[in-house]
């Protein structure tokens, strides 16, 4: 497809960040764009609501749908679903982004924040994809779009943040045996992840050790998600897409406009690089 014009997007997780960046690009196209996430009423450190993006698409001619969700819920999650389909008609791709983080060790985990992450990380993923694909089935180019990271068993990535690396990698596990099970149905089911960090509200995770000016804006997964939404779903499935591969195939090879601060060095990201942190 050239553009997702009058494509519906369900998007988790896009009252900020990379979500709303990836909300915002489909819009960009003349998609539907159905924003689904917690943030109803005004964070007072983070920015962005489900009604902010809303009004933000609305705005520059686009058409959205703010739906409060907890990917926790099932009944949340059905019935943004079907307010989704109700008021566009159907769903032709789903991004799976909203995603909890901890990068704690073993012993600074609390079971709380550990069922959280896989609640919302796997358990999430599973439930909106579930319940998107008999909408996904009817549509001519289905997607869903998981936001993790390639499997690398390196032990590296789970020395000192286990419960968060098996999160995300459960996540690529389900891109894995999705992508498998409808890939006769043509439903594409495919992982992004950045090469580099991202700026987004994830930072104050990383206590830290990462500076804005050594990251890259939420637009780069934005506009590699945007490509692969595009691209024709019975071709394209079971990937672990890298941001900046996704970019080359497309001949987008200049990426210094997506630097917070042009000049600066980048900081890999997890998953993909050093574990080497600047302090």
């Amino acid at each position: 497809m050239e553009t997702l014009k009058d494509k519906t997007i369900f998007v988790t997780g896009a009252s900020r960040g990379i979500g709303r960046a990836i909300a915002m690009r489909a819009a960009r196209d003349g998609a539907n764009v159905v924003i689904a996430a917690k943030t109803e009423q005004p964070h007072p450190k983070l920015p962005g609501t489900i009604h902010s993006v809303a009004e933000d698409i609305g705005s520059k001619g686009g058409k959205a749908l703010a739906v409060r969700v907890d990917v926790r819920d099932e009944d949340q999650v059905i019935d943004a679903i079907a307010r989704a389909v109700e008021r566009f008609g159907g769903i032709d791709a789903l991004v799976n982004n909203a995603s909890a983080i901890s990068l704690t060790p073993v012993l600074e985990t609390s079971m709380k924040r550990y069922d959280l992450m896989m609640d919302i990380n796997v358990r999430g993923s599973f439930l909106c994809s579930q319940a998107c694909l008999p909408h996904l089935l009817e549509s001519d180019n289905p997607h869903i779009l998981m936001l993790s990271p390639p499997i690398d068993p390196d032990p590296r990535w789970f020395r000192d943040h286990i419960a968060y690396t098996v999160s995300k990698y459960g996540m690529s596990q389900l891109v894995i045996g999705l992508a498998e099970e409808f890939r006769e149905a043509g439903v594409a089911v495919n992982a992004l992840w950045p090469r580099t960090v991202i700026a987004t509200s994830a930072l104050l995770m990383l206590r830290g050790r990462v500076r804005p000016e050594n990251c890259r804006s939420p637009d780069i997964v934005a506009d590699a998600a945007h490509a692969i939404l595009r691209r024709d779903s019975t071709a394209c499935t079971g990937n672990h897409f890298i941001d900046e591969d996704v970019l080359a195939e497309e001949g987008v090879t200049d990426l210094d406009r997506y630097d917070l601060a042009p000049g600066q060095s980048l900081q890999l990201d997890l998953f993909v690089g050093s574990t080497d942190l600047p302090h």
